[in-house]
């Protein structure tokens, strides 16, 4: 991968408008689609597996910058719109992973589903091992497998949403407010899971672009 990859790269707004065309939905639709292309390909081709690594690094410690915020924008069945999806689990499993792994072992009890072994968890799994699964699925849908990686990812969002909305039961009549919270978190990722599945599916039949 480039050196840019070395450093956070932020452009001003206005700077970032004049490359996709301001406020032209078409055009950041081409743009979205034709970047998301270019580095999976790109990093694919990379046989040493350096430029995965240096990706996955890169947004773990400097977060979504322009272009993935493009990518939030593209229809959620499409590439862009699944590596958004891969990237927004990726920051929320580091942004809290002690969470995330709360959540994680309360689905897994509770989940009657083959979803912890596709996910690929340990079992049970602390905050330090989350990160490692969630960097290694990113990981894979760069170097492995693509439609294997948005698997993963989805029954991991399976297992997590089973959490949250459990754990939201608990807080129903004591923390009504955290409540809320956890059921719009569990709702937000049973859609991922669905947009992860079926990305999966389209990718399998070449039809995801």
């Amino acid at each position: 991968m480039p050196e840019q990859f070395s450093r956070p790269v932020r452009r001003p707004t206005s700077a970032f408008d004049n490359i996709v065309g301001t406020h032209d939905p078409a055009e950041e639709t081409r743009v979205a689609h034709a970047t998301a292309s270019a580095l999976l390909t790109r990093v694919r081709a990379d046989e040493s597996g350096v430029s995965a690594e240096r990706l996955v690094a890169f947004t773990a410690e400097h977060g979504i910058d322009e272009i993935a915020e493009l990518w939030s924008k593209a229809p959620s069945r499409t590439l862009p719109g699944a590596l958004w999806r891969l990237y927004l689990l990726q920051l929320a499993i580091h942004a809290d992973p002690q969470t995330a792994a709360l959540l994680y072992e309360r689905g897994r009890v509770e989940l009657a589903s083959a979803d912890v072994v596709i996910a690929g968890a340990p079992i049970p799994a602390n905050p330090e091992e989350l990160v490692v699964l969630i960097d290694t699925i990113l990981r894979g849908a760069f170097r492995g497998d693509f439609a294997v990686a948005l698997d993963r990812a989805a029954a991991f969002c399976r297992v997590q949403a089973s959490g949250a909305t459990h754990t939201a039961d608990d807080y129903e009549n004591t923390e009504p407010a955290r409540g809320s919270e956890l059921t719009t978190r569990a709702l937000r990722l049973s859609s991922y899971a669905q947009d992860l599945s079926a990305s999966a599916v389209l990718w399998r039949a070449g039809a995801l672009a």
